[in-house]
């Protein structure tokens, strides 16, 4: 099973964000820090996950565990439903997304066990231009 750590970050909310990616498992370790552009900072978990489904799938990763520090996020994938609008078609790509896969699932954990998705977030940030 893969494990996949992911979180969003903005450097102000609406500011230049960044997607941080930590996969591992079955003797795979990926670092992956995207940077994002502007957006709210929960624009930025969405995509966070987005971008790591994304990658998940193009590897042929097909039983995957995630992992978010983001309570809205996990949530709205729990329940299928964004309580926020604006975040309805992330969630949709999302959840079309995690239908590629074989078996997917998602677990919130506090922030202080997310410290290597939470660094390429912010590093993500940086390499905005």
């Amino acid at each position: 099973m893969i494990e996949v750590y992911i979180d969003g970050a903005s450097a102000g909310n609406p500011g230049p964000s960044g997607a941080g990616i930590f996969i591992k498992g079955n003797g795979i370790v990926e670092k992956i820090a995207i940077p994002l552009g502007n957006m709210e900072n929960h624009e930025a978990e969405y995509y966070a996950l987005i971008k790591a489904l994304e990658i998940c799938i193009e590897r042929g990763y097909k039983i995957v565990s995630f992992r978010t520090d983001s309570q809205a996020v996990n949530r709205a994938i729990e329940k299928e439903y964004a309580k926020n609008k604006v975040y309805a078609p992330l969630l949709e790509k999302a959840l079309s997304l995690s239908k590629e896969l074989d078996l997917f699932f998602m677990k919130w954990i506090p922030s202080s066990e997310n410290k290597s998705a939470d660094e390429l977030a912010r590093s993500a940030i940086r390499k905005n231009k």
